[in-house]
């Protein structure tokens, strides 16, 4: 194997992961808690939710897959509401399978070809790169104002307590 093709591999395992956890981070909260900001300055788990579907659709669905670039950024914030968590959850998961399809479909060939996002030029590599940190910043956030909300533990490393069987194949 590559090491274009290792990090295109783990690219995509890391967005599914990630995914997840703010999945189950959804189904942990109610749709107010969803929604709360602890002020005007703060996002919501919700507005969280609505910029990751719009960035990795801009990022990797028109930068990197040629797609149109119908982003709304604004209104990802905008929004107080309305939204159920079961929508927000079909969202996601409609933008990381999109973002995971491209990614897993590139060919190695394409990494250094040079794209434009946000009046940035870079390259395949860079776009992909920048989405999956931006996405692992912002699922970081969800988890940290879920664990917040809920006074729980979120258990997602209770596979290295030195007694726990470690079936985890993504860092």
């Amino acid at each position: 194997m590559t090491a274009q093709r290792v990090f295109l591999d783990f690219s995509a395992r890391k967005l599914e992961q990630l995914a997840g956890r703010i999945n189950d981070c959804l189904g942990r909260l109610d749709p107010e808690q969803i929604w709360r900001r602890g002020s005007e300055a703060e996002n919501s788990v919700g507005n969280l939710v609505l910029h990751l579907c719009g960035n990795l659709r801009q990022w990797i669905g028109a930068g990197v897959a040629g797609l149109p670039d119908v982003r709304r950024r604004d209104d990802e914030f905008a929004a107080r509401g309305g939204i159920e968590p079961a929508e927000l959850r079909k969202r996601l998961a409609a933008a990381v399978g999109e973002a995971v399809g491209t990614i897993r479909g590139l060919g190695e060939e394409r990494l250094l070809e040079q794209v434009e996002v946000q009046r940035y030029k870079l390259t395949v590599l860079e776009a992909v790169y920048h989405a999956v940190e931006h996405f692992a910043q912002h699922a970081g956030q969800i988890l940290f104002a879920t664990k917040q909300m809920t006074k729980r533990d979120l258990g997602y490393y209770r596979h290295l307590a030195p007694e726990a069987e470690h079936g985890e194949t993504t860092p």
